[in-house]
């Protein structure tokens, strides 16, 4: 299939890889398709894109026609990537300039309300005069006063600078072959997937003929083993909770179970083919079905497994989940051994589920058995746990040799909660061995990087242990990932526009001390502070709805500032038909709109069942810089009415919590890497030897070069193995 043949596609390639799907050109006569490919660019730079030297060529051999219908669609693609498909209006026309105090500007509106002689007409104005007054129902409350042409004619333009964001755009092969990458990428992902990526995967694999036979996340597998069972193909299940989980997917319902599902009625064909990969699975594995025992039940009545004799331990799933059977599950037998005070046992029990154990080791550790058994089972679970399980429980042993001020819990939402951490402190000498046994297998693990080249850039940016509350985006990193914010002004935004009901959100920013107290705001009850303001509150948004609040960075009196979007009232971010966050960077001698697209660092989607949404936090250091931390947290708010004065200290305990926990970072593994590197390179024939360093360049050894950043430099030379922001989920060893 050719780009043209489907641009869903060919968008989802561009907007997650910065590639453009090209075919190879049929033998034409030159036209003037480089004549379109420089078009092409200038109007990407408007938005903060070029294309690549390599990118100009390609399309240069292309005919002029196909250029422009390809340009159209990647800077379709690009825009809506970075938020400038919509317009950008503000509420005060000259905003950062000219906004007026808090108490002035609602001053004006009750003095319009009621002395003007056309607004006091209005039903609004007649309220006024109650004995209860609803400032937000005042007339020209909440609402443009003027139109987005009225907005630029009063702006200048944006004069470009050299740190304005320069996003490169690459070639890609044809689109089925970059389409084949990203689906392999996906499906293979050690780490959850965000619901935009599940999503993303489901329509690769339609696409896509190749299946891969490894897919290590269960709500993955779920995806491909729909493609597969349309086609009649053998079926990727261990457990029976992966037979559940295809039947959800494959009637349109939720493949994380989270959610219960109205099943479709299935043809016999996927009756067999489910009731076969069923009765393949030994009877100890029915255990699971008590967790989900509803959906099982529903299912039945679906599959109705009395039809197939031949599939008798189908049946038996089936039975145990109506009760007739009763199957003890895996947890139940290794809680009611701890329960009885036999962690032997329970440990015994664990070996069998390595995963599960390396789990639980903090707590095994803490049920005052004998350590060392504990530790013992460890070291012999650790060869057969996945990668991911091994950096996650390096991470928490990494946070446990410091007490902590809080724990916090972080759902697959995004919603959070922090508790006081009254746990028992785990031995040095334990951690200690534990730290070097997780160590020695993820290095195991890794692959040999031949010639490393790393970006500085990267080394803070936390490894994307679970996707599933990071909606994708522009500039997205993994929670905790923290890099340097460069500009004199900062401006994060938000958009929204309702689908149905009247819906206000509320940006707004709270503002802390270094000891996170002494808390100050910005939003619709105050308007400016001494170094932030406000754009304006909207409360009605069925064309589309932007809020601003610009930050002088130099002129901050406080070190940290915690983006806000509330929901004060209407539909929920997931239920809107849009609505976004993101943050823009710029000089101040940069005027221009309000909303530039080439100063856009950073631009995602807001979504999840909180009602107020914690995207970052900006934070400056003991050295005078500004840095950025993500954190993708939603806190659950209230069902109206929400401000940042009544969330602020749960806002900023959760804050802290993310802030002050050490993170697992590419640095550690790039540590690794470059161990192994040196490791690898002593056992070499002398005069080969293996470049290893931080830096952008692409090193002068002979080897193979891995790169590691947060974009791909220009110059790597074939058969290179890179891992960008895109692609770090790949770093996570299986």
């Amino acid at each position: 299939m050719d780009a043209l043949g489907n641009p869903a596609l060919e968008s989802l390639v561009i907007t997650r890889r910065l590639r453009v799907p090209l075919d190879t050109p049929a033998d034409a006569a030159p036209d003037w398709g480089a004549t379109a490919a420089r078009q092409l660019d200038a109007a990407l730079l408007s938005v903060g894109f070029t294309c690549s030297p390599a990118l100009l060529a390609r399309l240069a051999e292309l005919p002029g026609a196909a250029v422009v219908d390809l340009g159209v669609r990647v800077l379709t693609a690009v825009r809506r990537l970075v938020g400038d498909h919509v317009r950008h209006n503000a509420y005060f026309i000259d905003f950062p300039a000219n906004v007026p105090d808090t108490v002035e500007f609602w001053a004006g509106l009750l003095r319009e309300a009621l002395l003007d002689p056309v607004t006091a007409l209005d039903p609004a104005a007649a309220r006024v005069r109650t004995s209860t007054l609803d400032l937000l129902s005042l007339p020209g409350y909440g609402r443009y006063r003027h139109t987005y042409a009225e907005l630029l004619a009063a702006h200048a333009e944006l004069v470009p600078l050299a740190g304005d964001r320069v996003t490169v755009l690459e070639p890609g092969g044809s689109l089925q072959a970059e389409a084949r990458d990203l689906y392999l990428s996906l499906a293979g992902s050690e780490a959850p997937l965000a619901a935009e990526d599940l999503a993303a995967l489901r329509s690769l694999a339609s696409f896509c003929a190749e299946q891969p036979e490894h897919v290590p996340v269960r709500e993955n597998r779920a995806v491909v083993n729909e493609v597969r069972l349309a086609a009649g193909l053998p079926l990727l299940v261990d457990t029976v909770t992966d037979v559940l989980r295809l039947a959800c997917g494959a009637s349109g319902g939720d493949v994380t179970l989270t959610a219960p599902t109205r099943f479709r009625s299935f043809r016999r064909a996927e009756r067999r083919a489910l009731l076969a990969a069923l009765d393949g699975l030994p009877p100890a594995k029915h255990g699971d079905v008590a967790r989900h025992r509803e959906q099982w039940k529903r299912l039945g009545e679906r599959l109705h497994p009395h039809e197939f004799p031949r599939f008798p331990r189908a049946a038996q799933v089936f039975e145990t989940a109506r009760g007739a059977r009763r199957v003890p599950g895996f947890d139940s037998r290794v809680e009611a051994a701890l329960s009885a005070g036999r962690t032997a046992d329970a440990v015994r029990l664990l070996e069998h589920a390595p995963g599960a154990l390396l789990r639980r080791l903090d707590h095994l550790l803490r049920t005052g058995s004998s350590a060392s058994a504990v530790l013992d089972a460890a070291e012999r679970s650790a060869g057969r746990a996945s990668g991911r399980v091994l950096l996650s429980l390096r991470e928490h042993l990494q946070n446990r040799i410091e007490p902590a001020a809080g724990r916090v819990f972080v759902n697959r939402y995004g919603r959070a909660w922090t508790t006081p951490d009254g746990r028992a402190p785990l031995g040095g000498e334990v951690l200690e061995r534990l730290l070097a046994v997780l160590d020695e297998e993820i290095t195991r693990r890794l692959p040999d990087p031949g010639e490393l080249v790393v970006d500085p850039d990267v080394l803070d940016v936390a490894l994307p242990l679970s996707g599933k509350a990071v909606a994708p985006g522009l500039g997205m990193l993994p929670r905790g990932s923290l890099s340097r914010v460069d500009g004199e002004l900062l401006r994060f935004f938000v958009h929204w526009r309702q689908a149905e009901r009247r819906t206000d959100y509320d940006l707004s920013a709270l503002i802390l001390d270094a000891s996170y107290g002494d808390p100050e705001q910005v939003s619709w009850t105050n308007y400016t502070s001494d170094f932030a303001r406000y754009s304006g509150d909207l409360t009605d948004a069925s064309d589309g709805a932007s809020e601003f609040i610009d930050v002088r960075l130099a002129e901050a009196t406080r070190p940290i500032v915690i983006p806000q979007v509330n929901i004060y009232s209407g539909e929920p971010f997931d239920e809107a038909a849009e609505a976004f966050f993101g943050f823009m960077t710029r000089d101040a001698a940069q005027e221009g709109r309000p909303f530039e697209p080439r100063t856009v660092r950073m631009k995602s989607d807001l979504r999840g069942s909180g009602r107020v949404a914690l995207p970052l936090v900006f934070l400056r250091g003991d050295d005078g810089v500004w840095r950025v931390k993500w954190l993708h947290l939603y806190l659950k708010g209230h069902p109206r009415f929400n401000q940042v004065e009544g969330n602020r200290v749960t806002a900023s305990l959760l804050v802290r919590s993310i802030v002050e926990r050490d993170h697992l970072r590419v640095r550690h593994l790039v540590d690794l890497l470059r161990a192994k590197a040196a490791t690898a390179a002593a056992g070499r024939t002398p005069g080969t030897g293996t470049a290893t360093g931080t830096g952008t360049g692409t090193g002068t050894g002979t080897g193979r070069i891995t790169y590691i950043g947060l974009a791909a430099p220009a110059g790597l030379p074939p058969g290179s193995r890179v891992y960008t922001a895109a692609t770090l989920h790949e770093l996570i060893p299986a």
